[in-house]
């Protein structure tokens, strides 16, 4: 059995499998309500199982979280590599931000953590961490990239970085809070999406 160091967790033969089960029961549940016998009923293991891999519950929600967003990240730089265009690559990393804001996952995840915050300090942080976090790390990057090769100029990468992940929540975010989600149709979350790299590119773009 292998230790994780960066946040404790041990790996072993069956680690997938408890993440499986895991992230069932917290999206059906919520991460308060999700007890650890659904979990091992639903992954097919022991209890014992999964305490050896993860000392507590809240560990094993945040390597489900730490899964999935990576799973989503990769994805979506999968697509942008090589040498492509700035007006694609914004517009594929602004139509994988909202498909995660939209998914199922995305959605649960952020009343998880916004519900339980208060009882968990901790859980919002953390799962900032590999999510939004892991957005803005990964943005950060490739904005640098097209500086460097002259196709934006941008002075504060962080800043620009928080701008584009909040332009493309635009229309989006505040339907989904309060409970609008039916209303987002495929012709908003392009609107979305174009509106966000257009408005990018008018104030980074080299020929803005």
């Amino acid at each position: 059995m292998n230790v994780i160091a960066d946040h404790g967790v041990r790996r072993g033969r069956k680690f997938d499998q408890v993440l499986d089960g895991a992230h069932k029961i917290f999206m059906r549940d919520g991460f308060e309500r999700a007890s650890v016998d659904d979990i091992a009923r639903e992954a097919g293991v022991s209890k014992a199982t999964i305490y050896a891999y993860f000392p507590d519950k809240q560990l094993l929600f945040l390597e489900v979280a730490r899964r999935e967003c990576h799973r989503q990240a990769e994805a979506a730089e999968a697509l942008v590599e090589g040498d492509i265009p700035v007006h694609v690559a914004l517009t594929i990393a602004a139509e994988h931000i909202v498909a995660f804001q939209l998914s199922d996952f995305g959605q649960r995840m952020f009343r998880i953590v916004v519900g339980e915050g208060e009882r968990f300090p901790g859980l919002g942080r953390q799962f900032h961490d590999f999510g939004p976090g892991l957005i803005h790390q990964r943005l950060v990057h490739h904005l640098r990239c097209y500086v460097l090769n002259g196709q934006l100029q941008i002075d504060d990468l962080d800043l620009a970085a928080d701008q584009f992940a909040q332009l493309c929540k635009a229309t989006i975010h505040e339907k989904l809070i309060f409970g609008m989600a039916e209303t987002i149709t495929p012709e908003m979350t392009q609107r979305s999406v174009h509106g966000a790299v257009d408005m990018f590119l008018a104030r980074y773009g080299v020929n803005a």
